[in-house]
Order: structure tokens, then sequence, then C-alpha cells
């Protein structure tokens, strides 16, 4: 061989391991299972809900620490309205590949009796991953109420059946149905005054129109602080950790009262399984880290993550509760 051949062979071999080593920069970067590692872009998380309300904040948290401890961006992305079905939407026409995540909550099991045709199955068309916070709702009244607990507001409607007004937000919102579902469990009847939203709910109460109102703690604390409402009692079977001098329902006298609401995360059913487990594990180091519950406490909520299975057994069991209520309470599909 020439010492020309020998050139042009040496620079052959150079070039092709270059071209090696590019091709391997643009391959998607592998873990050593020889699954592509996750995230390899962008990940968002989409919610049914308006920024700067619970469930939003929970998620901004949640992506921020996400974030830190996967190595990628995780970011939210607020679509609210239409009862959550465009935000439904979104998630399941995405790619399975565990970038396009969901934000789901009980307000996700009400959907499925309140809506006609709803163009979704929360069941079959999303994976789930992990529950991310619980909260109850505040049975509350004004500092001058004759009720000093919520048995002697009880003992009044049982005797003036239909007499007293509660207020709540919109029908078919998990408040309003609370109090559907409070009617039947403490066995008495009022009449529910339904408003668009939480400041006109807290200023009828504060006016004296109301005997009783029903809202998040998160949405009313300001006001609980400040002594302008009292609160009477909270809707979960055991006292929360954000509001432990406040009684259970249970407590007052109604054995079979039992309300948390919650958010948690999903993806599109499909989703590969290392995905999900890679999330879980994720978000079980995250919701057990001392400051971000302490973040999330100070609004209200308890951070606790789930496995895959609790969090579908909490939502199948929530759309039977609240078709229940739904229909006895005769409340029209949208």
């Amino acid at each position: 061989m020439s010492i020309l051949d020998c050139v042009a062979s040496r620079s052959l071999a150079r070039g092709f391991v270059v071209v090696l080593v590019l091709l391997g920069l643009a391959l998607p970067q592998r873990q050593s299972s020889g699954q592509t590692k996750y995230p390899n872009k962008a990940v968002r998380i989409v919610l049914p809900f308006a920024a700067g309300g619970v469930a939003d904040i929970t998620a901004r948290v949640i992506a921020e620490k996400l974030g830190g401890k996967l190595g990628g961006r995780f970011y939210v992305e607020n679509q609210p309205g239409a009862g959550g079905i465009a935000a439904a939407r979104t998630v399941i026409s995405s790619p399975r590949d565990g970038h396009t995540l969901a934000l789901l909550s009980n307000g996700t099991a009400v959907s499925v009796s309140l809506f006609n045709n709803l163009p979704y199955d929360p069941l079959k068309d999303f994976d789930p991953i992990s529950s991310l916070g619980f909260f109850d709702f505040v049975f509350a009244t004004t500092p001058e109420s004759e009720f000093k607990t919520l048995a002697e507001f009880i003992a009044t409607a049982k005797a003036k059946p239909g007499a007293l007004n509660v207020g709540t937000i919109n029908v078919g919102s998990t408040q309003n149905l609370s109090a559907e579902l409070f009617k039947t469990a403490a066995g008495i009847d009022f009449t529910i005054i339904p408003y668009r939203g939480t400041p006109e709910l807290l200023v009828s109460t504060m006016q004296g129109n109301l005997a009783l109102m029903i809202d998040s703690y998160s949405s009313i604390k300001g006001n609980l602080v400040d002594k302008k409402i009292r609160a009477l009692a909270s809707s979960g079977s055991v006292r929360s950790e954000s509001t432990p001098d406040i009684p259970t329902l249970r407590e007052s006298g109604v054995a079979d009262y039992d309300v948390v609401s919650w958010n948690a995360l999903f993806a599109p059913a499909g989703t590969a399984p290392e995905i999900v487990k890679t999330l879980n594990q994720a978000l079980q180091e995250i919701l057990g880290d001392a400051d971000v519950r302490k973040r999330l406490l100070e609004l209200g909520i308890e951070a606790r993550a789930s496995t895959p299975e609790e969090i579908s057994a909490r939502l199948k069991s929530d759309i039977e509760k609240w078709r229940k209520v739904i229909e006895k309470a005769g409340i029209q599909k949208q």
C-alpha cells in the first residue's frame, strides 16, 4: 500500500468516527435500561382551572420540584372553562410520551354525571400517577349567628324544614353538592342558594342573608382569620391538619358524612409504565418534603402522594358518590 493510500484510509476512518459521534449526539438520550431518558423535552401540566387558585398554585409548586428532581422543565398550562372538557381533550389527544400531563380533581368525578355526552371517560382515557393534595370544605356562619355549633343548626333545620338558607358557589360545584349531601346525611331540609363565586357568597353571608355557607378553607381563610366569619365544622371524616381546631361533621352528629376534595396527576391512557413509575416515585419524595408540605398546608392543602391504584379507586368512588347526589337532588345535566 502506498503512502497516499494509507493517508486516505486514515482520513476515511477519522471521518467515519466523526459521523458516529454526531449521530450519537443527535439521538435521544437513553438510560442504562435502554429506555429513552425521561423527560427529554419540556413537560406541560394542563389544568382546567384559572391561574391563582388552589389547584394552580399546587401545580406550580409540583412543577418546580419535578423539574429539579428529574432534570427537565415542567410548566403549567391553564385551560379553564367548559367544565374541564377543553383541558381533558388537550391531554388525551397528545402523544403518550409523558410530556403532556393532566391535573384532575374531584370536579372530574362530578363532570361524569353533570354533563351530557362528556367526550371522554376519566377512568379509561387517563392513566393515574399520584394524588397531590387533599383539602376540606368549611361550614361557616357569622360571628353573631345564633348557631354556636353545627348541631344547633341541624336541630333548627329539623324543627323548621326549608326555612334556613345555605349558600354555596355555583350549582354542580363540589361545594354545592356537599350541601345536597348534607341534607341527606343529616336528615334535614333547607334552601340552597348558589352564588357565582366566593366573593358574592362571602358578602351575602356577612350581610346576614345566610344561616350557613360552605366553601373551601383556602378560599375563606382570610375571613376566618380576621373573624369576619366563624367556622362550625369541616367536611372530612377526621380533622384536617390545616384546621385542627374545627370539628368534623361526624363530631357534630352527622355520622355518614365525609367529603374531601383532591387534586391528582394523570397521564393520557397508554403512557409507558416506566414513565408513570418515574413520576410517581418523584412525587412520593416531593410530597414528603417538609418545605413542600409547609407551603401547601398554608393554603389549606394536605400534601399526600398515593399509588396509581389508590387515586384511581378514589376517582371511581367519587364518580359513584356524586352521581347519586346529583340524581337525588334532581340537578339537570348541562
